[in-house]
């Protein structure tokens, strides 16, 4: 779906100010609050706005470690595994990759036990073959999208 430099500004906005209200951002705007709605239920529609909940910390939640873990799965059972993945709560995304394993997920753990304990877990899976972690040290660039819809924005008005 193509975004136009209006809906970069919206993009834009909502992600600078997360809690303002749909009436409030017209106004920033400068549009009316029907247009503001009817471009925000497209994007919603077009599954450029993914979601509204709040972004949370597994950090605040006692969950500080964060650990990369590479899975190789037996041919055939990836799904399976996937599915397995699903269901445990400390992996908090998952994705299947190229290169070095399979799928790669993002796994929180209270501490280094903790995590040792879900690795054991997954290696456990039926179709996991071996696993290979990576712990995070220090986080050097946030989850962001803002440069990304400037990007585009860019693009738009060229």
């Amino acid at each position: 779906m193509a975004v136009d430099e209006l809906d970069t500004r919206i993009l834009r906005l909502l992600l600078e100010q997360p809690r303002t209200s749909v009436r409030e951002y017209a106004r920033i705007l400068g549009i009316a609050r029907g247009t503001l709605q009817a471009r925000l239920d497209r994007m919603e529609r077009d599954g450029v706005i993914t979601g509204t909940g709040p972004s949370l910390s597994p950090a605040a939640l006692d969950h500080p470690v964060l650990a990369f873990v590479h899975i190789e799965v037996t041919q055939g059972h990836l799904d399976d595994v996937g599915d397995a993945l699903a269901a445990v709560p400390e992996i908090v995304e998952a994705f299947s990759i190229t290169g070095g394993g399979d799928l790669l997920a993002r796994v929180v753990g209270r501490d280094n036990a903790h995590l040792e304990d879900v690795i054991q877990k997954l290696i456990s899976l039926p179709g996991v073959v071996r696993t290979r972690t990576e712990v995070a040290l220090r986080e050097r660039v946030p989850y962001r999208l803002g440069p990304l819809v400037a990007s585009v924005g860019r693009a738009a008005r060229a």
